[in-house]
């Protein structure tokens, strides 16, 4: 075809390799040499050691490709179906015409991260991983805390300060671990070995820690054979991670979750100061009380001697002595002597006995008259049945 048969104006020409050079040069003068893109993997194939796949959105999609040697450096490797925020490149094939993500980092997005916390979740919850009834309690006063964190790191730094200012006392086993990326399997490893070591090394407690970033990097606290791992370990198990708004599997495991690194150090050691200041009001208790105890110690020791001087042999004479002098009173009061002082007589029949009626006497019997100084001895000539006051008072008066 002749190409002034097409216009006026000049067309350029251009062979398909001189075309694909040109879009490809347009590309890489026009386009970010590099840029964030966030996509689903699908159909992700390992040929040759590179990783080709597919991200899509839901409505478009692109080819991706991760080279073997930079494979080799993630900790993350995206499987079907994760949410990822690439870190790439176009990369465009001039020899085919073929445009494709060149992918330089990988992470898991927010909403793969969401899921995947969901599905744990989900799964561990009915085997009552999460109740607090299985929570155990902190202890008061540790003496040897395992710190399970990456080292060295700020997280690291601001415990060991907060350690040194609340409790110095307590002895810090430092345990470093990788807290980036897919190493799960690392941390499960270090975890189950310091558990079978926890006895012998003496260990109270152990905090798990991470500090910042974002919550898809918290996403290797959400595994299921972590969260296990942490519901088995033999001491109790503090964890800190990431920001106060973070929750992780591995939190809802924990016996406690602590906000941040340095609140999980916090709650875990006691403060001096505070301790201190217990330690005083105690001092302050146990004195009131000591001195509370000697009164109630003096007191019954008074009464003991009180009781001891009223035992002593001569307060029990007086005693007997007194209860003596008055029964004596009361039985002079009650002898028949008393009444012969007062004037009157007693009259007995010729054996000794007391005549209390003139039905015990006949005219003739022989008597005795037992007065005040001595007795008078009598014969009964007459027995009168009744007598009259006048009788004996001179008035008139019936006695009977």
């Amino acid at each position: 075809m002749n190409p002034s048969a097409l216009g006026s104006e000049a067309i350029p020409t251009y062979s398909v390799s001189e075309l694909n050079e040109a879009i490809g040069l347009l590309l890489d003068r026009g386009f970010a040499p590099r840029f964030l893109l966030e996509a689903t993997v699908s159909r992700p194939q390992l040929r040759k050691g590179h990783l080709w796949l597919s991200l899509n959105d839901g409505r478009s999609s692109i080819g991706g490709v991760i080279w073997a040697s930079q494979l080799r450096k993630l900790t993350f490797i995206p499987e079907e179906g994760d949410g990822v925020v690439v870190v790439g490149k176009l990369n465009f094939w001039a020899t085919r015409g073929n445009l494709s993500v060149q992918i330089l980092d990988v992470r898991p997005s927010l909403t793969s991260v969401l899921r995947q916390f969901e599905r744990v979740r989900t799964l561990l919850a009915p085997e009552g991983l999460f109740h607090p009834a299985r929570k155990r309690p902190l202890p008061s006063w540790p003496q040897r805390v395992a710190l399970l964190t990456s080292a060295p790191s700020s997280a690291l730094a601001d415990m060991l300060r907060t350690a040194r200012d609340r409790w110095p006392l307590t002895d810090l086993l430092v345990v470093p671990i990788p807290v980036q990326g897919s190493v799960e399997a690392q941390i499960l490893a270090v975890l189950t070995a310091l558990g079978h070591q926890a006895e012998e090394l003496a260990i109270d407690a152990m905090v798990l820690a991470r500090g910042g970033g974002s919550r898809e990097d918290l996403a290797v606290f959400d595994g299921e054979s972590l969260a296990r791992a942490l519901a088995q370990f033999p001491v109790p198990v503090v964890c800190g991670l990431g920001h106060e708004d973070d929750t992780t599997i591995a939190d809802l495991v924990a016996d406690y979750r602590a906000s941040t690194p340095t609140a999980a150090m916090v709650a875990l050691l006691p403060e001096r100061r505070e301790a201190l200041r217990s330690i005083l009001q105690g001092r302050r208790h146990l004195r009131q009380l000591l001195v509370l105890r000697l009164q109630a110690i003096h007191q019954r020791l008074g009464r003991l001697r009180q009781q001891m001087g009223e035992l002593h042999p001569s307060h029990w004479l007086e005693r007997k002595r007194g209860w003596l002098l008055q029964q004596r009173k009361l039985l002079t009061a009650l002898s028949p002597l008393h009444l012969l002082q007062r004037g009157y007589s007693i009259l007995l029949d010729d054996e000794g006995n007391l005549v209390r009626s003139v039905a015990d006497l006949r005219p003739g019997d022989s008597i005795a008259i037992q007065i005040m100084d001595g007795q008078v001895l009598a014969t009964v000539n007459q027995i009168q049945a009744k007598i009259t006051t006048h009788d004996i008072t001179g008035h008139e008066g019936d006695s009977s």
